[in-house]
Order: C-alpha cells, then sequence, then structure tokens
C-alpha cells in the first residue's frame, strides 16, 4: 500500500491536514472513527466517496508517521 497515492497535504485544503485525495476528509477523522470503534463497513456507510483503500493508506500514513516520530529525553538540572 502505497499510501502517498492517496493521501495528500495541501495548504488550501483544511490548513494543511493531510487529507483523503478529492475529499475533505482528514486522516486524523478516520482515524479517530476507527479508534472510537467504528468498522470499516460503517465508514463506507456514511461516506460513500470512500473506498476500502483510503481507509488502509490512512493506516499507512499513521504508522508512517509514527515510526518517524522521535522522542527526546532531557533532565532539568536547574534547582
Amino acid at each position: 500500500m502505497n499510501w502517498r497515492e492517496r493521501i495528500i497535504i495541501d495548504p488550501q485544503i483544511l490548513v494543511g491536514k493531510p487529507v483523503i485525495k478529492g475529499t475533505r476528509l482528514a486522516v486524523e477523522f478516520i482515524i479517530e472513527l476507527l479508534a472510537q470503534g467504528w468498522s470499516e463497513a460503517e465508514i463506507l456507510r456514511n461516506y460513500p466517496g470512500l473506498t476500502r483503500e483510503d481507509i488502509q493508506a490512512c493506516l499507512a500514513y499513521a504508522s508512517y508517521t509514527l515510526k518517524s516520530e522521535k522522542v527526546y529525553l532531557f533532565s532539568n538540572t536547574e534547582a
């Protein structure tokens, strides 16, 4: 799954949030629906312009983004 074919980032659409190409549906919105327990079938029924591949692209994008996230630890030695 190449999420880059289905997910776009355009400053003119939703202030540059990643969205499913050809829609104004943000990746974070689809991920949130899944996190709330919506099934793939429910999402597709409520958003008929979407495809299973669009949902998979959202998951792939989220995975890619989390893999590239870095955490930096620091200590505050000021007393």
